[in-house]
């Protein structure tokens, strides 16, 4: 058995979408739907939120939740990142509680639209592999082998991918073009001493999760925030029962 611990950054401003972590969606605020998922997770053995807003935190507690700290504005900035974050929430719980876990899951809550079959097969098959973490992955229809740089110094613009196998790929039909996948932040299971030790969100290896393009929602305006409501409308009382 492995502990394995979710961790759902959530901070307080936004400029995209203000209050966007709090903000109703289907009728409760959008950190409920990721606290909800990894509490109903059976592999997940503990469930906090990284937060720098005492709102957030009052309203993740009433969702069963733990807050064992405050996250320091300074890491609360548009800026900072998730590497940053979760070894700031890592050091604070092996420096005041002796709690290491082995696995860390990421929650984000701006990709609340996840299934627990999902979320348990990614646990399982970075905790039955060697690799260093598992992302969530969809298939992209824009494929970035036809997407370009643009310089302001230079009037011609360049390819975004350089490589010798395709010769110019920007030519090709799209069918003789590799399959390419989007990252996506429905989730991100990592191994502890990777981010402590190799200070990495990911390491070398990285296996993929392969989900639906319909359910990869990733909430940064209002058109996918209603999107992602759509989707929790649909499934309700289904998947995503609060």
């Amino acid at each position: 058995m492995k502990e394995v611990l979710a961790i759902i950054p959530a901070r307080g401003g936004s400029k995209g979408l203000p209050d966007k972590n709090i903000r109703a969606l289907a009728g409760h605020p959008l950190i409920a739907y990721s606290i909800k998922a990894a509490l109903q997770s059976p592999s997940v053995s503990r469930v906090i939120v990284s937060t720098d807003s005492e709102i957030i935190a009052c309203i993740a507690k009433s969702y069963g939740a733990e807050v064992p700290f405050m996250r320091p504005s300074n890491l609360a900035q548009d800026l900072s990142t998730d590497l940053d974050v979760f070894s700031h929430a890592l050091q604070w719980l092996k420096t005041y509680e002796n709690y290491n876990p082995d696995l860390v899951v990421q929650f984000r809550p701006t990709s609340p639209v996840r299934f627990i079959h999902d979320i348990e097969n990614c646990i399982n098959k970075l905790k039955n592999s060697d690799a260093d973490s598992l992302r969530i992955v969809t298939s992209v229809f824009h494929t970035p082998f036809k997407m370009w740089l643009l310089h302001k110094e230079n009037l011609y613009m360049q390819p975004l991918i350089k490589q010798d196998v395709i010769a110019e790929p920007y030519n090709q039909p799209r069918q003789n073009l590799p399959e390419v996948y989007w990252q996506v932040g429905t989730l991100d299971v990592i191994r502890t001493k990777v981010i402590t030790n190799q200070k990495s969100m990911s390491g070398k290896n990285i296996l993929p999760y392969i989900i639906d393009p319909q359910f990869a929602v990733d909430i940064d305006d209002i058109l996918s925030f209603n999107r992602a409501e759509e989707l929790i409308k649909k499934y309700d009382g289904v998947k995503f029962q609060l």
